[in-house]
């Protein structure tokens, strides 16, 4: 039999239980809305888009699923910013220069990018026959791209300096109608744009950016939303994830859903889809360590107004769930 002593101690500790369980926050109810950024030659969330099966997932808690369109991840950055979208997806450098102007979001999950869907491309009269004849050439991209981590990359190798070039910052349809013109002498750019522009007459492929510019594309999430909604964005990954895995092995589907959505043609777009990446990742050290390597290297030459701390902004959710794995299943 329990003392009093016993049973006092007993009642006094079920007494501080009770309390803290009285004063413990009331999970978040599920949001009604998650408006979604995406870029229509990107094929990940537009599979997702396509299949509807995350529609399908968050209808089970009245949450409704918005898509925004962009034409590339400088302005999908800007729209998270703004909070005119919560979730959105774009390549490794959009997030370091929201990084460097104190965007507040948060690192999601990852699609590494071995470098077979971005290139350099140059005219044939241009004169440009390796990456070291690129000093003083005028030179397309779009600022704070993906196409911009390239770019310094292939020069960095070829010890050829920023200051060197002509960078001239335009967005895709443009930069191509430049090129074909012959206002620039080169082009950095990803697919599919890379893919329609390789077709050009007087254009040729200078290199693409694998074994020189390796990096990741990201999913983002304001911080806010992530924070209040993490099952949300949770769901949101882990559909995109089986999504993105069904397609690798149905590459015909894929080309058919750029091709709705880009207008471009289909044989264009099954080289896309076959040099595509189908992983979907967790925020892995490895990941972390090649990004803040390209923020590193844009602080070294003058290109962020300031350092950035990318672990700083990796989403470290309360609860861990197992909808994700460093490999895919």
């Amino acid at each position: 039999m329990l003392s009093r002593r016993t049973l006092a101690l007993v009642a006094l500790v079920l007494l501080a239980l009770s309390a803290s369980i009285a004063r413990a926050p009331a999970a978040a109810p599920a949001p009604t809305e998650l408006r979604i950024g995406y870029q229509k030659s990107v094929a990940a969330l537009l599979i997702a888009k396509d299949r509807g099966d995350l529609e399908k997932r968050l209808a089970r808690d009245s949450t409704t699923v918005t898509w925004v369109e962009f034409q590339s991840g400088p302005p999908l950055i800007e729209a998270l910013h703004a909070g005119a979208i919560d979730f959105g997806y774009t390549g490794d450098t959009p997030p370091i220069y929201a990084q460097a102007a104190g965007v507040d979001f948060v690192y999601v999950a990852s699609i590494p990018q071995p470098g077979s869907s971005s290139a350099i491309l140059v005219r044939n009269s241009s004169g440009i026959a390796r990456p070291g004849d690129l000093r003083g050439k005028k030179i397309a991209l779009v600022k704070g791209s993906s196409a911009h981590a390239v770019l310094v990359r292939v020069l960095e190798r070829a010890h050829v300096g920023w200051n060197e070039i002509t960078p001239v910052y335009l967005q895709p349809a443009d930069a191509g109608a430049a090129l074909r013109a012959g206002n620039v002498d080169a082009w950095s750019i990803w697919d599919p744009f890379y893919a329609v522009a390789q077709r050009y007459p007087d254009v040729h492929v200078l290199t693409d950016a694998r074994g020189v510019a390796p990096s990741n594309a990201f999913f983002l999430a304001t911080r806010d939303y992530a924070t209040r909604y993490p099952a949300t964005i949770d769901a949101v990954i882990d559909e995109t994830r089986q999504a993105w895995h069904w397609a690798e092995s149905h590459q015909a589907d894929v080309a058919r859903v750029l091709a709705d959505a880009t207008g471009v043609d289909l044989a264009t777009e099954r080289i896309v889809a076959a040099r595509s990446n189908y992983e979907v990742l967790r925020m892995t050290p490895q990941v972390v360590a090649q990004q803040q390597s390209i923020a590193d290297t844009f602080l070294r030459l003058s290109l962020l107004p300031q350092a950035v701390n990318v672990a700083a902004d990796v989403w470290k959710p309360a609860a861990a769930t197992a909808s994700l794995s460093p490999s895919r299943r």
